[in-house]
């Protein structure tokens, strides 16, 4: 099958050009001005339609089991969603095995959750749960073998690791060719303060939120930052930034040249402390919480000058029935987390773009470029270039739509964003060349999805720095 985008506005990371793109197969064949139609060709008219390169979402959370709860959406619905929102591939975070176990045996579990399943491609982050030398030993063939090329390290939870193991693993990713996310909060700190609250009955959901405050979050932030400037200058992706403090330290990270990124989520761009005194307050619970509004024009600043680097989701589903069962009498008994990668690409193209804070190439480089560079899966994805796989999103800035949960394909029973009004549509998503999605219906078939075997970092690094503005 040929297929060929007539007429539309192609966007990349650095510009915008009127022009044409032919598909052969999975892969981008020819960029051109005015490509003759031939007759085994379909012709898709993008007239007035930013064509880009398919999103790329490097948080997810699908089928993880948190303890309290599993999510509710797995690599199906999840997936699914992703690729009626314009994603077109996403890494997730495995969730925790069992004490003591290895990294490959969470990677073949994950396998298990995803083949047979997944719609879009995919590849996943591995999880460290405990540092030991069979542990560090393990970890070249995960990069080399596997393709697994980043690593999720927690500062608080069940599996929280402590400095010393933090730095053994920095050391050894560096070695090993592999990027270190972290999920960053003071676990001490919300532990003491999570517990004043229980004893003295506040347990509303307000009080998840002023257990985690930013500060915990920042202190956790400028401490990894320290650490892997200990381990020799080991590559480290900051998650789900909430605050303007943490942003702060990674600027003086990033000013002094040390190799740190950082991403950023909707919620923490749009919602704000306020919906924690809302009726259905506990729909809103997640970690880092929701700060206050002040917070969104630090992030913002930090989107439009370039010192944050990808917009991810951290989609992870709990229904709200459930939430209300588990955490209606105690907080801290609330599986954290909220749905978002059907929206992710509207909102940020609504409310970035459209809104005037960021150029169309900006978008394109938040939500697919740096994260494809950064994860080892350029150019294969998150570029125009011929040979690239054919993963494209139309989108028509002159479509309005507004957000409800009864017309998303996630396993959920609400939507953070309910009633939001998006600037732009996504009304087509190619994946490998076939249309997987057209006007907010998914198209696509069941378990296509492949797992992307992505490159190791030091290679990326190099990717990523060229031709940076």
């Amino acid at each position: 099958m040929r297929r060929l985008i007539r007429g539309g506005m192609l966007v990349d990371d650095a510009k915008i050009v009127r022009s044409d793109l032919l598909i052969e197969g999975e892969c981008i064949s020819q960029v051109a001005i005015n490509i003759i139609p031939e007759p085994d060709m379909e012709v898709i008219d993008a007239s007035g339609l930013y064509v880009m390169p398919g999103g790329i979402d490097v948080h997810t959370h699908f089928n993880i089991d948190v303890g309290l709860a599993r999510s509710c959406d797995d690599f199906s619905s999840g997936t699914r969603a992703a690729a009626c929102g314009g994603t077109t591939t996403i890494i997730d975070h495995m969730g925790f095995g069992p004490t003591g176990c290895s990294l490959h045996h969470q990677l073949k579990v994950y396998h298990e959750y995803a083949a047979q399943k997944a719609v879009i491609d995919y590849s996943f982050h591995g999880v460290i749960q405990h540092v030991d030398d069979a542990i560090l030993d393990e970890m070249r063939a995960m990069v080399e073998e596997e393709g697994i090329s980043s690593f999720k390290l927690y500062l608080t939870y069940q599996y929280k690791l402590d400095d010393p193991a933090v730095l053994r693993a920095l050391r050894r990713l560096k070695e090993v060719g592999a990027m270190a996310t972290v999920h960053p909060e003071n676990d001490a700190a919300i532990a003491l303060r999570r517990s004043e609250f229980l004893a003295q009955g506040k347990i509303a959901p307000l009080y998840h939120a002023l257990s985690r405050p930013l500060e915990c979050e920042a202190e956790a932030i400028a401490r990894m930052i320290n650490l892997a400037k200990l381990a020799g200058g080991s590559p480290l992706y900051i998650v789900h930034l909430s605050n303007g403090l943490g942003l702060d330290y990674v600027k003086l990270a990033k000013a002094a040249g040390q190799p740190v990124w950082v991403e950023t989520c909707p919620q923490y761009l749009l919602l704000d402390e306020q919906c924690y005194q809302r009726d259905d307050a506990l729909k809103f619970i997640l970690s880092p919480p929701l700060r206050p509004k002040s917070e969104q024009d630090k992030l913002w600043v930090g989107i439009t000058e370039g010192s944050l680097d990808v917009v991810a989701t951290d989609h992870c589903t709990f229904p709200y029935a459930q939430r209300q069962i588990l955490g209606k009498e105690d907080f801290s008994r609330c599986p954290n987390g909220l749905p978002g990668v059907e929206n992710r690409m509207s909102l940020l193209f609504s409310e970035g773009v459209m809104s005037g804070r960021i150029s169309a190439s900006r978008f394109v480089e938040l939500t697919s470029t740096k994260p494809a560079k950064l994860f080892g899966l350029w150019p294969r994805k998150g570029s125009l270039l011929p040979g690239a796989d054919a993963d494209l999103v139309l989108f028509d800035p002159r479509q309005n739509d507004v957000i409800r949960h009864q017309n998303l394909h996630d396993n959920a029973d609400y939507s953070p964003y309910e009633g939001f009004v998006c600037r732009g549509k996504p009304v087509l998503t190619l994946s490998r060349g076939d249309i997987i999605a057209r006007d907010g219906h998914f198209t696509g078939q069941a378990a296509r999805g492949k797992f992307i075997h992505r490159q190791p970092f030091q290679h990326q690094e190099k990717e990523a720095q060229y031709g940076q503005s």
